[in-house]
Parts: C-alpha cells; sequence; structure tokens
C-alpha cells in the first residue's frame, strides 16, 4: 500500500467529510473514498481520450471493430 500526503483545500475537506458523515461512514473510510473517486475519474478520462481519438469513425466502422475485438479476445457476440 502507498501512502499519499496530500494538501487538500479547507472547503473540500468539509464536503467530502460531511458527505462521509451523511453516508454513515468515518473519517476512517477517507482512504476507501479518494481511492474510489481516482478511480472513477481515470476512467471518465479514459473513456472520453478514446471518444476523442474515435470521433471520426462510423456506427458501423465502431461496432465492426467491436465485434473483432470481442471475438480476437474470445468473448462471445
Amino acid at each position: 500500500m502507498i501512502r499519499w500526503d496530500l494538501p487538500i483545500r479547507e472547503k473540500t475537506n468539509r464536503f467530502v467529510l460531511a458527505l462521509l458523515t451523511r453516508t454513515g461512514r468515518t473519517r476512517g473510510d477517507l482512504s476507501a473514498f479518494v481511492e474510489a473517486a481516482c478511480r472513477s475519474e481515470v476512467l471518465r478520462r479514459t473513456v472520453s481520450d478514446i471518444h476523442q481519438q474515435n470521433a471520426d469513425l462510423s456506427a458501423e466502422e465502431a461496432s465492426r471493430l467491436a465485434l473483432e475485438a470481442i471475438a480476437h479476445f474470445g468473448g462471445n457476440a
């Protein structure tokens, strides 16, 4: 496990701690919350990048490529 030491704005700290409290979690759950938020943001940005990189593909071409990838990796289409 890696430890991060990050400066966070006081207002952000209050918002996050309030959310944790409202959802029945404690300050001890902060690491899991931050990890989930980071994973979510990485996924969101990755999907956005892929959309931008493939903006010129037609729906048919995108579908064909997806089916090819599924077949290649052993999925059932």
